[in-house]
Formats: structure tokens, sequence, C-alpha cells
């Protein structure tokens, strides 16, 4: 099950978003809908909430009066906690029951308003923001829901911020425009990323893309960060660190835009306790590749190529490439992993000689359609390099004392 979080300020326009989904064959579960349907005429949430709050909450035909209500759980911490005591286990076990009702193979997509301001976005498998700048939803409230504009302002005012949900956002989508063309957008990603993406959850492809250098972007941090959030929630404590490494984790150096993630166990035996939970979160096991190439070592033993083992995970999300390298902590990948990250960030000539490089590497998997050898041609080329630079790297980090952080 895919499962996508779709958020956005008041008035922004995610029910269109939400009805565009379900067109194309989404399940939506509407958080706002199932708030409103836990306290409709004749359920337990309503009586609930009569009986902590008064009869007069209710309307002359019986149904939650929401303003009267707003009036007495809003006026002071210890009502508004009575009724987020109430209201939240129903809601949550409404969700549970639509999720678990739902094909188990299906795109959930989970109608969320307060996704970001919740600090749930690691749960999804991607999260997508509706925008719209703050006059326009403040006109679009006024215009369509009949708020006066000082409450309409206070409500937005109360939510995330632009920049919160930017940083949480896999998927910006621009609804500056008519419905129609958010519709549009909508339905191209749809067929460009999220079918795709489904599929390959569920055959546990991994989604591939051509090894080609670009410039660098400023949002692989942030990307990054993400990932890792997710990565963390489904390891748990038997992730000892997760750490972002590789050229994308070095700033303004250009790379692959291939996200490189390094998750340091105990141990071999964790790593491939991890297969399964890793998988589940949208990143399936690379069975083929089960170590890295053993670098040449002063130090006695460090060549073992069992030192070397690892298990390699990347994404199904083909709108996101990353790899995901689970290395035993101690372990000379798993250290020389973060040693030649600092050493990249640290020392411009180090970047440019890399860079030189991966360029070369590049134009040589160009020459390849297909990515099996494409990708066999860059790492060929880049071989060699490792093999000169590890000695260069050790010795780098032992002359200027370098630590993991």
């Amino acid at each position: 099950m895919l499962r996508i979080g779709l958020t956005g300020g008041m008035g922004a326009g995610k029910s269109t978003v939400s009805r565009t989904v379900a067109d194309l064959g989404a399940v939506v579960v509407d958080a706002d809908k199932i708030a409103r349907e836990v306290v409709e005429p004749g359920t337990p949430g309503l009586a609930a909430l009569v009986e902590r709050f008064g009869g007069d909450i209710l309307a002359d035909d019986g149904s939650l009066n929401r303003p009267a209500l707003a009036a007495k759980a809003f006026g002071d911490e210890e009502s508004r906690l009575a009724l987020n005591g109430i209201l939240h286990p129903l809601i949550g076990q409404r969700t549970t029951e639509l999720v678990n009702s739902a094909p188990p193979d299906c795109v959930l997509v989970h109608d969320i308003p307060l996704l970001v301001e919740s600090r749930t976005a690691a749960a999804f498998h991607l999260v997508v923001v509706v925008h719209v700048e703050a006059e326009e939803r403040v006109r679009r409230l006024v215009a369509s829901r009949g708020l006066n504009e000082d409450d309409a302002r206070a409500r937005i005012a109360a939510q995330a911020t632009d920049e919160q949900r930017r940083a949480a956002a896999d998927v910006w989508l621009d609804n500056s425009g008519t419905p129609e063309a958010l519709e549009a957008t909508v339905r191209e990603l749809w067929a460009d990323r999220l079918e795709l993406f489904a599929a390959n959850l569920r055959s546990e492809t991994v989604a591939r893309t051509a090894p080609r250098v670009v410039p660098a972007d400023p949002m692989w941090p942030a990307e990054a960060q993400r990932v890792m959030d997710r990565v963390r929630l489904a390891c748990g404590d038997r992730a000892l660190r997760i750490d972002h490494i590789g050229s994308t984790a070095v700033p303004d150096f250009p790379a692959k835009d291939v996200l490189d993630i390094q998750v340091t166990v105990a141990d071999l035996a964790t790593a491939d306790a991890l297969r399964d939970p890793l998988t589940a979160a949208t990143f399936p096991r690379i069975e083929h590749i089960t170590a890295d190439d053993p670098k040449p070592s002063a130090v006695p033993g460090e060549a073992d190529p069992a030192l070397w083992e690892k298990r390699l995970h990347g994404a199904a999300d083909p709108g996101r490439p990353v790899n995901i390298h689970l290395r035993v902590d101690g372990y000379p990948g798993q250290v020389f992993a973060l040693m030649f990250r600092d050493r990249l960030r640290a020392d411009p000539a180090a970047r440019e000689a890399y860079l030189d490089v991966k360029t070369r590497a590049a134009s040589r998997a160009a020459e390849h359609g297909e990515y099996v050898e494409a990708i066999e041609a860059y790492v060929g080329e880049k071989a060699p390099y490792f093999d000169t630079v590890y000695p260069e790297v050790v010795e780098w980090a032992a002359r200027t004392g370098w630590k993991a952080d």
C-alpha cells in the first residue's frame, strides 16, 4: 500500500486534489470528513460531547453546533484537552478502520489539514502539499466559505507556515491558477510518478536513473532529511546512526541526482532483519550487492573482504532515487563513507579531483543505453580512483584529528 499524506493551508485547494486522485483510483481518507462523522447525531462521540460540555452545544435539529462547542471547548486548557480526549481516539479508530478496509495494494491518500502541525510526515511514503499564497487563501475563504476576513486571517496564522510545509513536502503543488490547471497537474503527477511508485512498491523494484552528473541542488539536504526520517521510523533503535553521505551531502558540489544514506548497524544480522521493514517503507533490498570493493590498506587485515560486507536498499519512488547503505559500526567501509564525505567538504582540491573522475565516469556511462551497462561503466571508471584515494583520506583523517560527528 502506497500511503500519501496530502495537506495544505485552509483554502489551498486540497479538495480538488482529493477528488482528482479518487477519480484516478486512489482511496482517500479525509480527516475533516471523519471528524464530522464521529460526532453526527446518534453517535457515541456526540453523546460524550454533550455529557462533557452540556446540551446547549446542540442545534435545534439535534446536530452539533460547532461555534457553540468552540466557545466552550477553547475557553481554557482543561476544556481543550477534554475535547481532544473525546475526539482523537474516535477519529483514530475510524481512520484505522478505513485504512484496514482499503485494498492492500492501493494508493491510499490521507487528506490531513494539520499533517505538518502534528509532525506525522515521516509516517507517509510521500507528502504532497497544496500551496497558495496567504492573501489569495484569505480571498477564497471569504468568497467561498463565508468567513469574515479577520477570522480567515486568524485561522491561517494558527496553522503551519509556508516554510514548515515546504520542509515537509516531497511534492509542492502550486494552486495559484484555476482548478482545471491544478487537476491537470495532479493527473500528470499520477501518471508520471504515483502509478509507477505504487507499481514498484508492489513488485519490490528499485527506481533507477541514468548516472549523469548534474549541478548541485540546494534541496538535496532537505530531501535527504525526509528520507532519513522515514528510514529512522522503519529501523527504530536498530539504527545506531543515520547519515547523509556521498556527493549530494557536500554543499554546492555537482553529483548524480541520487541521495546516498548510510545506516550504521551493530552487525549484518541486524541489517538482514531490517530487510522487510525498509522494503515496507518503500526502500526494497538490492539483493545482488552485498559488499563494497575492499580498499588497499597498510593496516593488517583491513582489506579482508568480510569487513567490507554491507546490505543495500534503494527507493521505489521514481521521483527521488536513493541508495541506502547498511554498514556495520566500525567496519572500514562505514568509517570511510563518513571520512570521505567530510574530506570533500573540507578540501576544495579533493572536490575538484573527484569531480573530474565523476565527469569522466558519466561520459563513459553515456555510451551505453541500458542502465545496467551504464552503471557498470560508471562504477568501473571510478574504482581505481577509490583504491588510490583511500589511504589519502585515512591519512587526512589522522592528520586533522577527524572524528565522526
